[in-house]
């Protein structure tokens, strides 16, 4: 049994379908990608923030102890206002980064693999 031959039309057809399907289903998303870079940029900045503020506060600190000449006063007391500074600065960036993903709403829940809990 020999099937009849299908128009050019249908064939293109047939074809741009398999094409389309095939893009769907190795296309990135983009949407995913973009909040996964936002994410890493957030955690970055959340991390200068730290860093930032104890070293800002070391540098106040030793201003402080090479004018004043308070050896170790202004230093110790740099380093911890500056720690203490970072920790809000930090804290502040947080609770942004939490109240800008509450309008995405609640994540989609991953089912659970029993794959990993079998001996293999």
């Amino acid at each position: 049994m020999s099937q009849e031959p299908e128009s050019r039309e249908e064939a293109i057809a047939r074809l741009q379908r398999s094409a389309s399907d095939l893009e769907s289903r190795t296309a990135r998303d983009a949407s995913a990608e973009v909040a996964g870079q936002a994410a890493a940029s957030q955690a970055w900045k959340i991390i200068a923030d730290l860093l930032g503020g104890v070293f800002v506060g070391l540098a106040i600190g030793f201003g402080v102890d090479y004018f004043a000449g308070t050896s170790p006063v202004g230093l110790i007391g740099g380093v911890l206002l500056g720690f203490a500074v970072s920790i809000w600065m930090a804290w502040r960036t947080a609770q942004r980064i939490m109240a800008e993903a509450k309008q995405y709403g609640e994540p989609k829940a991953v089912p659970f693999d029993d794959d990993e809990d079998q001996g293999a």
